[in-house]
């Protein structure tokens, strides 16, 4: 697994999260992860208190809507405190520890798939290096639960699919990308992951073919424009992944793996290619007490 840098926070904003990865990262790099509220579904900011058009509240129920609004602000920022810390903890090998923060991050905040996310994948790495299957049920659970707080967050669905595969259900992990795509048609993440498991099971030619799908839903997505170059780069159309390699820079220039590849094809003596053109469009409950919905 990988993590992700810390990002600078905000109140409301989405809490640090750890990316989880079973190939490298330079072929299917992590979500760039807006700074946004996170619930069931997305949102442009801290949930507001809005009141009915024509209630003029009066003074001791503003106070009352204030001291509610001022407590849950509280409770977000300490949540996202809880989760930076338990992010640091997971970078330096303490998954144990990390995954404490990261229980209290949600007794801050119940409905943060994030914190749901990251004790899962702490919980997930600590049961492989130790052997506890019971880690990993746990893990499973919470990568469900957290599913169930945001049905398209894309770590969530790549760490599960990996547990999954690691545990032998690789069928498993495919119906639920599988799923995910067939729910969120206009989203291009679903065929990315899809394609990051069909290269895991050998399968390059599916795989290309999920991210020529993904970019035909979003032609401007760097993390499928730097996959579909590694595939085409190990294919041996070189030509072809530098155009891919350099359409992803152009779209997010913060990738020192893809300009160190862009470096190394210019180098062997690659002319610049004709720039590609887009492909053809074609009640809070706890981990213990929860079941998940049907997902696989």
């Amino acid at each position: 697994m990988t993590v992700c840098a810390l990002r600078p926070a905000r109140c409301g904003a989405r809490y640090f999260s750890i990316p989880i990865a079973a190939i490298p990262t330079c072929c299917y790099p992590p979500t760039a992860l807006p700074l946004r509220h996170k619930s069931f579904g997305p949102t442009t900011g801290p949930d507001r208190i809005r009141l009915m058009y024509g209630l003029v509240p009066n003074s001791r129920s503003t106070l009352v809507l204030c001291l509610a609004a001022l407590v849950a602000g509280c409770s977000q920022v300490t949540s996202q405190a809880l989760n930076s810390e338990g992010v640091r903890l997971y970078q330096s090998g303490a998954y144990q520890q990390a995954a404490d923060k990261f229980q209290r991050a949600i007794a801050n905040n119940p409905k943060s798939a994030t914190s749901y996310y990251n004790l899962a994948a702490a919980l997930h790495k600590n049961g492989k290096l130790s052997g506890r299957p019971t880690d990993l049920s746990q893990a499973e659970r919470l990568y469900n639960q957290c599913l169930e707080y945001d049905s398209n967050h894309t770590e969530c669905y790549r760490g599960l699919a990996v547990l999954l595969v690691e545990t032998g259900r690789t069928d498993a992990a495919f119906r639920l990308l599988d799923g995910w795509a067939a729910r969120s048609p206009q989203l291009a993440d679903p065929r990315i992951e899809l394609a990051r498991l069909l290269e895991e099971q050998n399968n390059p030619q599916l795989a290309s073919a999920r991210l020529v799908e993904a970019l035909a839903i979003d032609p401007n997505n760097s993390r499928a424009l730097t996959a579909l170059g590694r595939l085409r780069e190990v294919a041996g159309d070189r030509a072809q992944a530098l155009a891919n390699y350099q359409r992803s820079l152009a779209i997010n220039r913060y990738q020192p793996e893809v300009e160190a590849r862009v470096a190394a094809l210019q180098a062997a003596g690659l002319a610049a290619p004709i720039p590609a053109t887009s492909p053809p469009a074609s009640e809070t409950r706890t981990a213990n007490q929860w079941q998940p919905s049907v997902r696989y």
